[in-house]
């Protein structure tokens, strides 16, 4: 039996997510980044975001398949309870159920925190991502027409959105991931998701 786990990610998984993550800059329009981060960069984008969301990695008898996480969406105050999250796999790992896996972690930690909204945006065209994407519960709430200029072509951006609880009263703060990432709770929504991921045949 493969061993399989998704875990909070930490600086020490940098280096094997910046694997995943570069070809993804070079080499497509998922990313709207140009050049992949130095890893310097990419330890420093983890240190900062981690203070407030989760970022998860899964990994395959040892090897980095995938990782997620969820960042801010806006940063003023009456955007705090809406986050927007992104999901890389590396492509020996497609078809394994990593993503949907990750998803499905992420729901449940960004609910248990208080956050309300999920938003992400997706580079058009990519038939496949939107209906992943309406099969995980996100729908189409608009686009940035002609926003993105990558690889010598003007690209529209598709923005779905996911609710993760009803929108009524008057939203409490949000709990920083760190303080809950300890919590047996969280190690059993992890342990459930990666559960449902499938070792490459």
């Amino acid at each position: 039996m493969p061993e399989i786990t998704i875990k909070p990610a930490t600086v020490e998984d940098a280096r094997e997510m910046l694997v995943i993550y570069a070809p993804y800059v070079e080499a497509t329009t998922v990313s709207s980044e140009y050049e992949a981060p130095s890893l310097g960069e990419f330890i420093g984008r983890i240190e900062r975001f981690t203070q407030k969301t989760p970022w998860l990695v899964c990994r395959i008898d040892g090897a980095v398949a995938g990782y997620g996480y969820a960042s801010p969406h806006r940063a003023r105050a009456a955007y705090q309870w809406s986050v927007e999250t992104s999901i890389y796999v590396a492509e020996a790992f497609h078809r394994c159920g990593v993503a949907r896996a990750l998803y499905s972690a992420l729901f449940e930690l960004l609910t248990r925190q208080g956050y309300y909204n999920i938003f992400v945006g997706i580079t058009s065209p990519n038939e496949r991502s939107i209906k992943f994407h309406s099969a995980m519960g996100f729908v189409i709430s608009g686009a940035y027409q002609v926003s993105m200029y990558k690889f010598g072509q003007w690209r529209d951006v598709i923005w779905m959105a996911k609710s993760l609880r009803p929108h009524t009263g008057e939203p409490h703060p949000t709990l920083p991931f760190p303080q809950l990432a300890g919590l047996p709770f969280v190690t059993d929504i992890l342990r459930k998701a990666a559960a449902a991921v499938r070792a490459p045949q």
